[in-house]
Protein backbone atom coordinates (compact mmCIF):
# COMPACT_ATOMS: atom_id res chain seq x y z
CA UNK A 1 0.00 0.00 0.00
CA UNK A 2 1.18 3.58 -1.01
CA UNK A 3 0.90 4.41 2.85
CA UNK A 4 3.28 1.49 4.28
CA UNK A 5 6.35 2.99 5.57
CA UNK A 6 9.29 1.69 3.70
CA UNK A 7 11.01 -1.61 4.66
CA UNK A 8 14.47 -1.52 6.94
CA UNK A 9 17.19 -3.41 5.45
CA UNK A 10 20.47 -2.67 6.92
CA UNK A 11 21.42 -1.35 10.05
CA UNK A 12 21.67 2.32 10.65
CA UNK A 13 23.74 3.53 13.62
CA UNK A 14 22.82 6.42 15.67
CA UNK A 15 25.18 9.15 15.00
CA UNK A 16 26.74 9.43 18.38
CA UNK A 17 27.18 5.86 18.64
CA UNK A 18 28.62 5.85 14.87
CA UNK A 19 31.67 8.20 16.15
CA UNK A 20 31.89 5.85 19.20
CA UNK A 21 30.34 8.62 21.55
CA UNK A 22 28.45 8.26 24.84
CA UNK A 23 24.56 8.52 23.13
CA UNK A 24 22.08 11.02 24.21
CA UNK A 25 18.65 9.09 25.60
CA UNK A 26 15.58 10.88 24.86
CA UNK A 27 13.59 11.35 27.78
CA UNK A 28 11.16 8.66 26.93
CA UNK A 29 14.07 5.73 27.53
CA UNK A 30 13.14 3.04 29.27
CA UNK A 31 15.22 0.09 28.24
CA UNK A 32 16.45 -2.25 30.67
CA UNK A 33 20.26 -0.96 28.73
CA UNK A 34 19.53 2.63 29.28
CA UNK A 35 18.84 1.94 33.28
CA UNK A 36 21.88 -0.31 33.71
CA UNK A 37 24.28 1.37 31.57
CA UNK A 38 26.28 4.22 33.26
CA UNK A 39 29.10 6.37 31.70
CA UNK A 40 31.68 5.09 33.32
CA UNK A 41 30.64 1.40 31.95
CA UNK A 42 30.41 2.99 28.64
CA UNK A 43 34.11 4.74 28.79
CA UNK A 44 35.33 1.49 30.81
CA UNK A 45 34.33 -0.82 27.52
CA UNK A 46 33.59 1.20 24.59
CA UNK A 47 37.02 0.68 22.81
CA UNK A 48 36.77 -3.80 22.99
CA UNK A 49 36.13 -5.83 20.24
CA UNK A 50 35.01 -9.17 20.77
CA UNK A 51 37.33 -11.87 18.90
CA UNK A 52 34.71 -13.91 17.14
CA UNK A 53 33.02 -11.09 15.22
CA UNK A 54 34.67 -7.65 16.32
CA UNK A 55 31.16 -6.52 18.51
CA UNK A 56 31.38 -3.05 20.00
CA UNK A 57 28.89 -1.98 23.05
CA UNK A 58 27.97 0.78 20.44
CA UNK A 59 26.96 -1.82 18.28
CA UNK A 60 25.10 -4.04 20.88
CA UNK A 61 23.26 -1.04 22.34
CA UNK A 62 22.42 0.62 18.85
CA UNK A 63 18.86 -0.59 19.13
CA UNK A 64 17.88 0.76 21.98
CA UNK A 65 19.05 4.08 21.53
CA UNK A 66 17.82 4.35 18.14
CA UNK A 67 14.22 2.53 19.56
CA UNK A 68 13.25 3.91 22.55
CA UNK A 69 10.40 2.44 23.07
CA UNK A 70 12.73 -0.79 23.47
CA UNK A 71 12.32 -2.84 26.15
CA UNK A 72 15.25 -4.56 26.64
CA UNK A 73 17.52 -2.60 24.45
CA UNK A 74 20.51 -4.28 23.68
CA UNK A 75 21.76 -7.50 21.47
CA UNK A 76 24.66 -9.88 21.46
CA UNK A 77 26.56 -10.54 18.15
CA UNK A 78 28.76 -13.14 19.11
CA UNK A 79 28.64 -15.60 22.63
CA UNK A 80 31.73 -13.27 23.81
CA UNK A 81 29.08 -10.57 24.15
CA UNK A 82 27.76 -12.27 26.61
CA UNK A 83 31.07 -12.32 28.32
CA UNK A 84 33.06 -9.13 27.37
CA UNK A 85 30.19 -7.21 28.12
CA UNK A 86 28.73 -9.22 31.25
CA UNK A 87 28.86 -5.91 32.77
CA UNK A 88 26.07 -4.52 31.46
CA UNK A 89 23.79 -7.87 29.96
CA UNK A 90 24.27 -9.66 33.66
CA UNK A 91 21.75 -6.76 35.19
CA UNK A 92 19.90 -6.67 32.19
CA UNK A 93 19.19 -10.57 31.86
CA UNK A 94 18.50 -10.56 35.76
CA UNK A 95 15.98 -8.13 35.77
CA UNK A 96 14.45 -9.27 32.49
CA UNK A 97 14.11 -12.84 33.49
CA UNK A 98 13.09 -12.07 37.20
CA UNK A 99 16.26 -12.82 39.15
CA UNK A 100 18.43 -15.19 37.43
CA UNK A 101 21.18 -14.13 38.45
CA UNK A 102 25.14 -14.56 37.21
CA UNK A 103 25.40 -17.86 40.34
CA UNK A 104 22.76 -19.81 38.26
CA UNK A 105 22.82 -22.50 35.94
CA UNK A 106 20.39 -24.02 33.41
CA UNK A 107 19.31 -27.22 32.47
CA UNK A 108 17.70 -27.72 28.92
CA UNK A 109 15.42 -30.83 28.94
CA UNK A 110 13.34 -31.95 25.56
CA UNK A 111 11.40 -34.51 26.99
CA UNK A 112 7.87 -34.89 26.14
CA UNK A 113 7.18 -37.83 28.34
CA UNK A 114 7.53 -35.62 31.52
CA UNK A 115 4.27 -33.77 30.55
CA UNK A 116 1.61 -34.53 33.01
CA UNK A 117 -2.02 -34.39 31.10
CA UNK A 118 -2.89 -31.92 28.77
CA UNK A 119 -5.40 -29.37 27.76
CA UNK A 120 -8.64 -30.72 29.39
CA UNK A 121 -11.14 -28.26 27.28
CA UNK A 122 -10.06 -28.45 23.44
CA UNK A 123 -13.28 -27.13 22.06
CA UNK A 124 -12.52 -23.35 22.49
CA UNK A 125 -8.78 -23.83 21.19
CA UNK A 126 -7.99 -22.68 17.97
CA UNK A 127 -4.22 -23.72 17.16
CA UNK A 128 -0.89 -24.93 18.76
CA UNK A 129 2.08 -23.59 18.33
CA UNK A 130 5.79 -23.97 19.94
CA UNK A 131 8.85 -22.86 18.70
CA UNK A 132 12.35 -22.82 20.26
CA UNK A 133 15.95 -20.42 18.77
CA UNK A 134 18.76 -22.24 18.13
CA UNK A 135 22.11 -20.95 16.77
CA UNK A 136 25.11 -22.87 15.33
CA UNK A 137 28.44 -23.96 17.09
CA UNK A 138 31.31 -22.29 14.97
CA UNK A 139 29.98 -18.96 14.18
CA UNK A 140 29.30 -15.48 15.54
CA UNK A 141 25.60 -14.73 15.85
CA UNK A 142 23.72 -13.11 13.39
CA UNK A 143 23.79 -9.30 14.13
CA UNK A 144 27.74 -10.24 13.99
CA UNK A 145 27.78 -12.42 11.04
CA UNK A 146 28.98 -11.87 7.26
CA UNK A 147 27.21 -12.36 4.23
CA UNK A 148 29.24 -15.21 3.72
CA UNK A 149 28.57 -16.18 7.15
CA UNK A 150 24.84 -16.40 6.53
CA UNK A 151 25.12 -18.31 3.38
CA UNK A 152 27.75 -21.09 4.74
CA UNK A 153 24.63 -21.51 7.78
CA UNK A 154 21.86 -21.84 4.78
CA UNK A 155 24.21 -24.19 2.76
CA UNK A 156 24.46 -26.07 5.88
CA UNK A 157 20.83 -26.55 7.09
CA UNK A 158 19.69 -27.21 3.47
CA UNK A 159 21.80 -30.40 3.86
CA UNK A 160 20.51 -30.72 7.29
CA UNK A 161 16.82 -30.28 5.91
CA UNK A 162 17.78 -33.03 2.77
CA UNK A 163 18.22 -35.72 5.88
CA UNK A 164 15.17 -35.39 7.78
CA UNK A 165 12.86 -38.12 7.52
CA UNK A 166 9.40 -39.34 8.33
CA UNK A 167 6.64 -36.66 9.14
CA UNK A 168 9.74 -34.35 9.36
CA UNK A 169 10.39 -34.20 5.83
CA UNK A 170 9.71 -31.48 3.79
CA UNK A 171 10.75 -29.02 0.89
CA UNK A 172 13.35 -25.99 1.52
CA UNK A 173 12.27 -22.37 -0.14
CA UNK A 174 15.21 -19.80 -0.58
CA UNK A 175 14.01 -16.12 0.21
CA UNK A 176 16.59 -15.03 -2.42
CA UNK A 177 15.69 -17.39 -5.32
CA UNK A 178 11.97 -18.70 -4.48
CA UNK A 179 9.29 -18.35 -7.17
CA UNK A 180 6.25 -16.18 -7.64
CA UNK A 181 4.01 -18.68 -7.05
CA UNK A 182 6.53 -20.15 -4.38
CA UNK A 183 6.21 -16.42 -2.77
CA UNK A 184 2.24 -16.38 -3.19
CA UNK A 185 1.77 -20.19 -0.94
CA UNK A 186 4.08 -18.88 1.84
CA UNK A 187 1.98 -15.73 2.38
CA UNK A 188 -0.62 -17.80 2.49
CA UNK A 189 0.03 -20.36 4.49
CA UNK A 190 1.29 -17.20 7.14
CA UNK A 191 4.80 -18.73 7.27
CA UNK A 192 6.68 -16.31 5.30
CA UNK A 193 9.17 -13.50 7.56
CA UNK A 194 10.25 -10.48 5.67
CA UNK A 195 12.23 -7.69 7.37
CA UNK A 196 10.94 -4.39 8.21
CA UNK A 197 11.17 -4.56 12.22
CA UNK A 198 12.87 -1.29 13.64
CA UNK A 199 14.03 -3.02 16.49
CA UNK A 200 15.72 -6.32 14.41
CA UNK A 201 16.77 -3.72 11.92
CA UNK A 202 19.08 -1.66 14.52
CA UNK A 203 20.68 -4.57 15.40
CA UNK A 204 21.55 -5.97 12.25
CA UNK A 205 19.63 -8.68 12.00
CA UNK A 206 18.14 -7.75 8.33
CA UNK A 207 22.20 -7.05 7.18
CA UNK A 208 22.50 -8.42 3.60
CA UNK A 209 18.75 -9.27 2.88
CA UNK A 210 17.69 -12.06 1.87
CA UNK A 211 20.96 -13.49 1.33
CA UNK A 212 20.88 -16.94 3.54
CA UNK A 213 17.34 -16.23 4.56
CA UNK A 214 15.41 -19.62 3.76
CA UNK A 215 12.17 -21.25 5.48
CA UNK A 216 11.49 -25.11 5.60
CA UNK A 217 8.24 -27.26 6.01
CA UNK A 218 6.51 -30.38 5.99
CA UNK A 219 4.27 -32.01 4.17
CA UNK A 220 1.46 -31.69 6.57
CA UNK A 221 2.86 -27.57 7.89
CA UNK A 222 3.20 -28.66 10.81
CA UNK A 223 6.75 -28.77 11.09
CA UNK A 224 8.57 -25.73 9.75
CA UNK A 225 11.71 -24.12 9.85
CA UNK A 226 13.36 -20.68 9.37
CA UNK A 227 16.65 -19.81 8.72
CA UNK A 228 18.34 -16.65 9.57
CA UNK A 229 15.87 -14.62 9.97
CA UNK A 230 16.76 -13.51 13.38
CA UNK A 231 18.90 -16.40 15.42
CA UNK A 232 20.47 -19.16 12.89
CA UNK A 233 17.47 -21.40 13.33
CA UNK A 234 14.15 -20.82 13.94
CA UNK A 235 12.21 -24.55 14.54
CA UNK A 236 8.38 -24.58 15.06
CA UNK A 237 6.04 -27.39 15.59
CA UNK A 238 1.70 -26.46 15.22
CA UNK A 239 -1.13 -27.89 14.36
CA UNK A 240 -4.82 -26.85 15.19
CA UNK A 241 -6.63 -27.63 17.87
CA UNK A 242 -5.32 -28.27 21.55
CA UNK A 243 -3.70 -31.05 21.09
CA UNK A 244 -0.11 -29.70 23.32
CA UNK A 245 1.36 -33.19 23.88
CA UNK A 246 1.62 -33.59 19.75
CA UNK A 247 2.68 -30.53 18.66
CA UNK A 248 5.46 -30.83 21.85
CA UNK A 249 7.09 -34.46 20.88
CA UNK A 250 7.35 -33.11 17.01
CA UNK A 251 9.35 -29.75 18.09
CA UNK A 252 11.64 -32.42 20.50
CA UNK A 253 12.25 -34.75 17.60
CA UNK A 254 12.90 -32.13 15.24
CA UNK A 255 15.11 -30.57 17.30
CA UNK A 256 17.40 -33.71 18.52
CA UNK A 257 16.90 -34.69 14.50
CA UNK A 258 18.37 -31.26 13.20
CA UNK A 259 21.04 -31.59 15.75
CA UNK A 260 22.31 -34.94 14.76
CA UNK A 261 22.09 -33.55 11.26
CA UNK A 262 24.72 -30.68 11.82
CA UNK A 263 27.09 -32.71 14.10
CA UNK A 264 27.26 -35.27 10.89
CA UNK A 265 27.67 -32.51 7.99
CA UNK A 266 30.26 -30.74 9.97
CA UNK A 267 31.94 -33.02 12.45
CA UNK A 268 32.05 -30.40 15.22
CA UNK A 269 31.78 -31.53 19.15
CA UNK A 270 28.72 -29.71 19.48
CA UNK A 271 25.88 -28.26 17.44
CA UNK A 272 24.28 -25.29 19.27
CA UNK A 273 25.80 -22.35 20.46
CA UNK A 274 25.37 -22.37 24.44
CA UNK A 275 26.92 -22.37 28.16
CA UNK A 276 26.00 -23.89 31.87
CA UNK A 277 25.13 -20.17 32.79
CA UNK A 278 22.68 -19.04 29.79
CA UNK A 279 21.84 -22.31 27.89
CA UNK A 280 21.27 -21.77 24.34
CA UNK A 281 22.51 -18.83 23.48
CA UNK A 282 20.33 -16.27 21.32
CA UNK A 283 21.17 -12.77 19.60
CA UNK A 284 18.61 -10.88 22.40
CA UNK A 285 18.79 -11.92 25.97
CA UNK A 286 15.16 -11.76 26.61
CA UNK A 287 15.23 -15.36 24.40
CA UNK A 288 18.30 -16.93 26.11
CA UNK A 289 17.78 -20.53 28.23
CA UNK A 290 15.56 -22.19 26.24
CA UNK A 291 14.78 -20.21 23.23
CA UNK A 292 11.17 -21.23 23.43
CA UNK A 293 7.60 -20.35 23.31
CA UNK A 294 5.16 -22.15 23.89
CA UNK A 295 1.29 -21.44 23.02
CA UNK A 296 -2.15 -21.81 22.21
CA UNK A 297 -4.55 -19.46 20.26
CA UNK A 298 -7.93 -19.71 22.66
CA UNK A 299 -11.16 -18.06 22.59
CA UNK A 300 -11.96 -16.51 25.99
CA UNK A 301 -15.33 -14.05 25.06
CA UNK A 302 -16.34 -14.15 28.84
CA UNK A 303 -13.38 -13.45 30.86
CA UNK A 304 -12.23 -10.71 28.46
CA UNK A 305 -15.99 -9.40 28.80
CA UNK A 306 -16.20 -9.71 32.75
CA UNK A 307 -12.23 -8.60 33.75
CA UNK A 308 -10.81 -7.19 30.54
CA UNK A 309 -7.11 -7.41 29.44
CA UNK A 310 -5.34 -6.22 32.11
CA UNK A 311 -7.00 -7.94 34.55
CA UNK A 312 -6.60 -10.97 32.95
CA UNK A 313 -2.99 -10.12 31.43
CA UNK A 314 -2.00 -9.44 35.22
CA UNK A 315 -3.31 -13.02 36.34
CA UNK A 316 -1.81 -14.87 33.91
CA UNK A 317 2.15 -13.13 34.60
CA UNK A 318 1.74 -14.08 37.80
CA UNK A 319 1.72 -17.65 36.77
CA UNK A 320 4.54 -17.63 34.29
CA UNK A 321 2.45 -16.93 31.08
CA UNK A 322 1.32 -14.17 29.39
CA UNK A 323 -1.64 -12.99 26.92
CA UNK A 324 -1.05 -11.45 23.35
CA UNK A 325 -2.80 -10.77 20.51
CA UNK A 326 -2.84 -13.88 18.21
CA UNK A 327 -0.76 -11.65 15.96
CA UNK A 328 2.00 -11.21 18.45
CA UNK A 329 2.76 -8.42 21.02
CA UNK A 330 0.50 -4.92 20.55
CA UNK A 331 -2.01 -6.59 18.85
CA UNK A 332 -5.67 -6.27 18.99
CA UNK A 333 -7.88 -9.00 20.88
CA UNK A 334 -10.96 -9.16 20.53
CA UNK A 335 -11.88 -12.71 22.35
CA UNK A 336 -9.32 -14.81 21.21
CA UNK A 337 -5.79 -14.42 22.32
CA UNK A 338 -2.47 -15.92 22.69
CA UNK A 339 -1.55 -17.61 25.99
CA UNK A 340 2.24 -18.40 26.16
CA UNK A 341 4.64 -19.05 28.78
CA UNK A 342 6.79 -15.45 29.76
CA UNK A 343 9.74 -16.94 30.66
CA UNK A 344 12.76 -18.60 29.15
CA UNK A 345 15.68 -19.15 31.07
CA UNK A 346 15.93 -21.31 34.43
CA UNK A 347 13.39 -23.86 34.09
CA UNK A 348 13.72 -26.70 31.44
CA UNK A 349 11.41 -26.44 28.44
CA UNK A 350 9.15 -29.19 29.56
CA UNK A 351 8.47 -27.27 32.35
CA UNK A 352 7.52 -24.31 30.61
CA UNK A 353 5.24 -26.17 28.18
CA UNK A 354 3.85 -27.71 31.42
CA UNK A 355 3.51 -24.31 32.81
CA UNK A 356 1.06 -23.10 30.03
CA UNK A 357 -0.91 -25.88 30.05
CA UNK A 358 -1.75 -25.58 33.46
CA UNK A 359 -2.47 -21.91 33.00
CA UNK A 360 -4.88 -22.71 29.93
CA UNK A 361 -6.91 -25.60 31.85
CA UNK A 362 -7.13 -23.17 35.22
CA UNK A 363 -8.40 -20.24 32.62
CA UNK A 364 -11.00 -22.82 30.63
CA UNK A 365 -12.41 -23.23 34.01
CA UNK A 366 -12.46 -19.45 34.77
CA UNK A 367 -14.13 -18.80 31.50
CA UNK A 368 -17.31 -21.57 32.14
CA UNK A 369 -17.24 -20.33 35.69
CA UNK A 370 -18.17 -16.96 34.48
CA UNK A 371 -20.56 -17.73 31.51
CA UNK A 372 -22.17 -19.76 34.01
CA UNK A 373 -22.55 -16.73 36.47
CA UNK A 374 -23.62 -14.63 33.69
CA UNK A 375 -26.23 -16.94 32.65
CA UNK A 376 -27.41 -17.08 36.10
CA UNK A 377 -28.01 -13.45 35.79
CA UNK A 378 -29.68 -13.02 32.72
CA UNK A 379 -32.24 -15.64 33.91
CA UNK A 380 -32.79 -13.34 37.09
CA UNK A 381 -33.44 -10.85 35.14
CA UNK A 382 -35.54 -12.31 32.43
CA UNK A 383 -37.68 -13.73 35.14
CA UNK A 384 -37.64 -10.09 37.39
CA UNK A 385 -38.70 -8.43 33.99
CA UNK A 386 -41.57 -10.85 33.92
CA UNK A 387 -43.01 -10.32 37.24
CA UNK A 388 -42.74 -6.73 36.64
CA UNK A 389 -44.55 -6.34 33.52
CA UNK A 390 -47.94 -6.79 35.27
CA UNK A 391 -47.51 -4.69 38.04
CA UNK A 392 -45.97 -2.06 35.59
CA UNK A 393 -49.73 -2.36 33.61
CA UNK A 394 -51.31 -1.57 36.65
CA UNK A 395 -49.43 1.31 37.47
CA UNK A 396 -49.86 2.97 33.89
CA UNK A 397 -54.05 2.17 34.62
CA UNK A 398 -53.57 3.69 37.73
CA UNK A 399 -52.41 6.98 36.10
CA UNK A 400 -54.43 7.27 33.37
CA UNK A 401 -57.61 6.92 35.64
CA UNK A 402 -56.42 10.13 37.65
CA UNK A 403 -55.91 12.04 34.57
CA UNK A 404 -59.28 11.00 33.48
CA UNK A 405 -60.77 12.06 36.77
CA UNK A 406 -58.52 15.49 36.44
CA UNK A 407 -60.38 15.78 32.93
Amino acid sequence: MANEEPLQFDRVMDPQLAKNEFPTFKDDNRSLMRKHLTKALWDKLKDHKTKTAGWTLAQAINTGVVNSDSLVGCHAGDSESYTDFKELFDPVIEEYHGGYGPERKHVTDLDPAKLKGDIEKKSNIKSTRIRCARNLFGFPLNPGSTKEQRLQIEELMKKVCAGLTGDLAGTYYSIASMTEEQHKQLVADHFLFRPGDRFQAASAYHNYWPAGRGIFHNKEKTFLLWFNEGDHIRIISMQQGGDVKAVFDRLCRGVKAIEAGILKNTGNKQAFLCDDHLGMLTCCPSNLGTGLRGGVHIILPTLFKTKGLKELDTLVRSLGCQVRGTHGEHTEIVDTCDISNFHRIGRAEYELVQNMIDTVNLLNKMEDEEAAKLKESWSIRRVALTLAAPLSLVLIAAIARKINKLW
